[in-house]
């Protein structure tokens, strides 16, 4: 939002500017210096932003009275009307602190350098020269400095006491670690805000270098105790910051200090779900910054879990109900944190995606509101509309919630009862009068409530029942509790449109006495059971409700244990929906949801699901997410990219189920997603190599980067994956074979391509919780299983040219360079250019293509087309195998493959594209194949690859009946004999 601007001066305030002026230059004269008059040198700007200020503050107008020479700095220094360099605030509190000779001065310079920073912020905020960004920052980077700098000024004298605690394992001295958390760890202090902290240390042990050795804890247990002193208590200069200690485990009853082992056993043993939201923004704020990283690191899976946890929000619900509680009960409905539409209820929103997505999304895993609501919006949970709504009211709030707090440097988020504060508020928020500024707040509150209804709000009341009444689907829990008789349930079933009753309630009857329902817990059970008629009431709004339960309840026994996946399912009625559809049209999206029941995620947005992103998106989105995963973390990036797989695979097949992605584009669509793997495992695997080895060199002597190829056959070649299809590839470089690489252990160049084709193929199969990512076939490679894993681009382009059969040259047609290097890759494509465009005896040619394809049928063709039957004796009874029968679709493909390698050498164009139906287009357009006849062949092809896709999505063979078809087998085997094939 644009930032509030101050109002005119309301009459009712001027009496608070007459008397600071008069307060302040009664303190100027008091000054022995004859400082007096330096108040009217100051520019009209200053003078008009004075008196502004102090209209709205009491707090500014008393301190700089009590104090008008920090006025007088703050004026000459400029610091007024500039914002601060980075480090440059805790350069001057550092300056303060070091001129401290005992425990009371340093508290005493720390109280008076917050006084003159907070009215330095203040005033800066008041007058819009620092934007909300801006303020929160200055005012977290004062708090940052104060614990840190009064921390180390205090260790090194505890220390001198009672000597340097030292690890008991590790032998090294320690430091403690202060965890900032809330608003501070955000970096989102506001004007008067308390600071929460949690104090660790490493390890156990106890300090050196005196005669009576203290244990660790309780020395960092007696430091912490100082700190709080230096920092907490008010004194005559006032207070640096409220210190709260209770977010820490145990609260106000625990040990004030733990070591890292027992903070971690506490989270994992005791943590509740309230410690994870507070842990969301934790961060070091002071003591040892490294030690530190790794204790949040530590503490990261208690915060973020792997899975999809929709049961935050049952958590985020609860606690908003006890808040809700509490407002009513102390009178607190004015107040804009924690009332309806409030602060909290916009962290709550952002908290929720936060632990529901933050454990597979790491870009979630940011502690400042406004950053995670831009993530929100850039990664697709939130439409911008909605983010751009948020923030804005977000601002507005944090805007008032300054002023509120800008009166009297007191802790509150209550707007004031009183005429005259009042009357400041709507004039520190720009606005003409107290009604026009609470008709806009209001306004801003009910839109924030609004979202946070979407989001947390029971989906009973999202969809409008009362309390009173039935939750959803609560007509069949009877039925599931079995609190009613068979005949009866049988009965209802079939009222619902099952048309088997009775297998449909042994189907449920088999899932509630299964072995996983016995050993669930409590909570999993409850929600079961608040999951399964919420099931049934919407299988029965299907035309088959029997194939429903029976696809979907394997997967709800697979997840009972899981149960946070029941809760995604419950919390949005809409995506158990788009589930059942899903699983009612193919059993192989079904089963890919019951063993990776993390896909379920895919299922919460809509757009996302049925609108898949193109080939340079795609790659982008692997890259930004593989980018957030440390690069010594082998084991999540290949989950990153299993689970990219999958959720892209699943998108693919959601959008062509539903019609809105046509075969051709499906298939370019699991092409681009095998290529955008395939980039980041040799990206991987590269890294690895080069780490343990070094770089290879090329014959020049430079260092190759990658001077490596992953080519792609078959399929992947001729941009045709279908949904379960392996990855035909081999392997090509350009580096010297003898010449060492540039590492610490080193090896020869063919071992190290050796060793990154061997990783690569580990990386793409090797099983893993979420499966593996590719079967890979490298027998197309030269000499096939007996050759080489990768041959140099030299012994790659001999082999085509002098040994290669006339079956591999057929392949090499659709073969293509995937990833890789750009040289190497136009290197392939000349060789691949030059085979494919030699002169051939055209006799020969079709013997030769005519043999293998016989061949192929014998042994992989059906029984009619092994016997040897005409092509136009189709038989109707028997059953016609889609890819090797007679007239199918490697009988489409040898056509085109005879026809590119008999006169690629006079017309290049056909050598331009991999795919079939471009190179038949390419034959049409130079008339070696009748237009009619192209085109035909490019139907029927598409015709049997979309059948073949829709039997891979009934988890059936690509086999169909003998009576379809037929016309269309016919006219393919007319065409493969005019072309003199037999």
């Amino acid at each position: 939002m644009s930032l509030p601007l101050l109002a005119e001066l309301p009459a009712i305030l001027l009496p608070l500017v007459s008397r600071a002026q008069q307060s302040f230059r009664a303190s100027l004269a008091a000054l022995p210096d004859g400082s007096s008059a330096a108040m009217d040198s100051w520019p009209a700007s200053r003078l008009s932003a004075f008196d502004r200020v102090c209209a709205a503050s009491d707090f500014v107008a008393q301190q700089v009275s009590r104090d008008p020479e920090m006025l007088l700095q703050l004026a000459e220094s400029g610091e007024l009307e500039r914002g601060f360099a980075a480090g440059e605030l805790r350069e001057q509190m550092a300056l303060a602190v070091s001129g401290a000779t005992s425990e009371e001065e340093l508290g005493r310079n720390l109280r008076r350098q917050r006084t003159r920073q907070q009215v330095r912020i203040i005033w800066r905020d008041l007058t819009r020269q620092a934007d909300l960004v801006e303020t929160c920052r200055d005012l977290s980077d004062m708090a940052d400095g104060s614990i840190d700098l009064a921390y180390q000024w205090l260790y090194e004298r505890h220390c001198q006491q009672f000597g340097t605690p030292t690890g008991r394992r590790s032998g090294l001295p320690q430091q403690m670690v202060i965890l900032g958390m809330g608003k501070l760890g955000a970096v989102e202090l506001n004007l008067s805000s308390d600071i929460d902290l949690i104090f660790a240390y490493p390890e156990g042990g106890e300090t050196q270098g005196v005669k009576r050795p203290l244990d660790n804890q309780e020395f960092f247990i007696r430091l912490g105790q100082r700190l709080i002193k230096a920092l907490d208590p008010v004194t005559v200069d006032g207070f640096v910051f409220r210190v709260d200690m209770r977010l820490r485990p145990y609260g106000s009853s625990g040990a004030l200090v733990l070591s890292f082992n027992a903070l971690e056993q506490y989270y994992q043993d005791q943590g509740r779900d309230w410690e994870r939201y507070a842990m969301i923004k934790a961060r070091v704020v002071g003591g040892d910054q490294r030690q530190g990283e790794e204790l949040l690191e530590m503490l990261r899976p208690f915060v973020y879990r792997r899975y999809l946890d929709f049961s935050a929000i049952e958590a985020l619900r609860t606690m908003k109900q006890l808040i809700q509680q509490e407002v009513r009960r102390k009178g607190m409905a004015e107040n804009i944190k924690l009332g309806s539409g409030g602060i909290r209820e916009v962290e709550f929103i952002a908290q929720a995606f936060q632990l529901i997505h933050g454990g597979r999304d790491l870009s979630l895993q940011q502690r400042p509101l406004l950053k995670v609501l831009r993530t929100l919006e850039g990664q697709g949970y939130l439409p911008a509309a909605v983010t751009d709504e948020l923030r804005e009211g977000y601002e507005f709030l944090r805007y008032t919630e300054h002023a509120i707090q800008a009166i009297a440097d007191r802790q509150t988020q209550m707007l004031p009862d009183g005429d005259q504060d009042q009357a400041r508020i709507a004039f520190m928020m720009g606005f003409a009068g107290w009604a026009s500024f609470h008709s806009k707040l209001m306004y801003w509150r009910g839109r924030v409530d609004w979202h946070f209804r979407q989001v947390i709000a029971d989906p009973d009341e999202e969809l409008g029942q009362e309390e009173t009444d039935l939750p959803v689907g609560g007509e069949w829990l009877p039925l599931w509790e079995e609190s009613q008789n068979e005949e009866s349930a049988c009965r209802q079933l079939m009222e619902g449109g099952f048309a088997d009753a009775k297998k449909a309630l042994k189907h449920l009857a088999d899932l509630r006495n299964s072995s996983q329902l016995r050993s669930m817990q409590r909570l999993g059970r409850e929600r079961l059971d608040a999951f399964i008629p919420r099931l049934l009431a919407q299988a029965v709004e299907h035309e088959n409700p029997d194939l429903v339960l029976e696809r979907v309840l394997p997967l709800v026994e697979a997840v009972a244990r899981r149960s946070a996946y029941l809760v995604l399912l419950t919390e949005n009625p809409d995506a158990l929906r788009r589930l059942l559809t899903l699983c009612a049209a193919s059993p192989w999206i079904a089963e890919q949801i019951a063993k990776f029941p993390l896909l379920l995620d895919e299922l919460l947005n809509e757009g996302r699901l049925f609108s898949p992103p193109q080939a340079p998106e795609l790659a982008a989105e692997l890259r930004e997410r593989l980018t957030r995963i440390p690069e010594d973390d082998l084991e999540q990036q290949m989950e990153a990219l299993r689970h990219f797989k999958l959720a892209h695979r699943l998108r693919v097949a959601a959008s062509e189920i539903t019609g809105s992605l046509p075969l051709m584009k499906v298939s370019d669509y699991l092409t681009w997603l095998a290529e955008a793997i395939l980039e980041q495992v040799l990206a991987l695997a590269w890294r690895h190599t080069v780490a343990r080895h070094g770089a290879p060199r090329r014959p020049d002597g430079s260092l190759c980067d990658p001077g490596f190829v992953i080519v792609g056959y078959g399929k992947v070649g001729g941009i045709e994956l279908g949904h379960g299809s392996d990855l035909d590839l081999v392997f090509i470089h350009d580096g010297d074979p003898q010449a060492e690489t540039d590492g610490p252990r080193p090896i020869d160049g063919a071992q190290f391509f050796t060793r990154l084709g061997q990783r690569i193929i580990h990386l793409l199969t090797t099983q893993t919780n979420s499966g593996q990512l590719y079967e890979v076939d490298m027998r197309l490679r030269p000499s096939g299983a007996s050759g080489l894993l990768v041959s140099s681009l030299g012994a790659f382009s001999r082999y085509q040219e002098n040994e290669a059969w006339t079956w591999e040259h057929q392949a090499l047609v659709r073969a293509r360079v995937l990833v890789g290097s750009r040289d190497v890759g136009a290197g392939f494509a000349g060789v691949r250019a030059s085979v494919l465009a030699h002169e051939r005896d055209l006799t020969v040619l079709r013997q030769e293509v005519s043999d293998m394809r016989a061949k192929m049928r014998d042994n992989l063709g059906s029984r009619i087309t092994s016997a040897g039957k005409g092509a136009n004796a189709f038989e109707v009874s028997s059953p016609f195998d889609l890819k090797q029968d007679a007239g199918g679709i490697v009988d489409i493909e040898f056509m085109v493959q005879y026809a590119a390698l008999a006169w690629s050498r006079k017309h290049s164009e056909l050598l331009r594209y991999t795919d079939n139906i471009r190179i038949l287009e390419g034959l049409e357009e130079v008339g070696l194949i009748p237009a009619a006849d192209a085109s035909l062949l490019r139907e029927v092809y598409k015709a049997y690859r979309s059948a073949a896709h829709r039997q891979a999505l009934q988890k059936d063979a690509g086999v169909v009946r003998g009576d379809q078809f037929q016309a269309q087998r016919r006219e393919v085997m007319r065409i493969w004999g005019e072309l003199g094939l037999s």
